[in-house]
């Protein structure tokens, strides 16, 4: 389903670009559609504008990339709304300084935490409440409460996967 989606416009696009060219041009092809066309053909031009203009750029918003866990083999993993709160809370807060695969998060500050061993809940919320490692590269307390802990649980949830 997803090729057809992606292949149709083309499709379209190439018997448009047919049509203008054996008509003799696009000014003849307009004459020819207003005069000479079919109801069909009538009908059928400005519908599949529609299609292509509405319809292909709802599905690809449909099915983002971004879905539900994130990108790749995460597209799948389903996320508690604590886990979607925490996804969304790392977006605004910390993809510009750390590194993270399932967001395409490329951070250049901080750790890539795809890549700093294994990432837990509690290890995430220390981060958080301390500054990172202590060293103040990070400001500490950066989140709070139920922020730092639906982002701990979405980063444990999804780091080095």
């Amino acid at each position: 389903m997803t090729i057809i989606v992606f292949l149709l416009p083309f499709l379209l696009l190439g018997a448009a670009v047919v049509f203008i060219a054996f008509s003799g041009g696009p000014g003849k092809a307009r004459e020819a559609y207003l005069t000479r066309g079919s109801v069909g053909f009538k009908l059928g031009v400005p519908l599949a504008f529609l299609v292509l203009g509405v319809g292909v750029p709802a599905l690809v918003l449909a099915n983002r990339g971004e879905a539900e866990g994130g990108t790749g083999s995460l597209r799948s993993t389903s996320l508690t709304s604590q886990e979607r709160e925490g996804k969304q809370l790392f977006r605004e807060r910390c993809w510009s300084c750390h590194s993270l695969a399932a967001i395409n998060a490329r951070g250049v500050t901080g750790p890539n935490l795809d890549r700093i061993g294994e990432v837990t809940p509690k290890r995430v919320r220390n981060a958080i409440r301390i500054g990172g490692t202590g060293d103040k590269r990070m400001p500490a307390g950066l989140l709070d409460g139920p922020d730092a802990e639906h982002v701990a649980q979405y980063v444990a949830k999804v780091a080095g996967r």
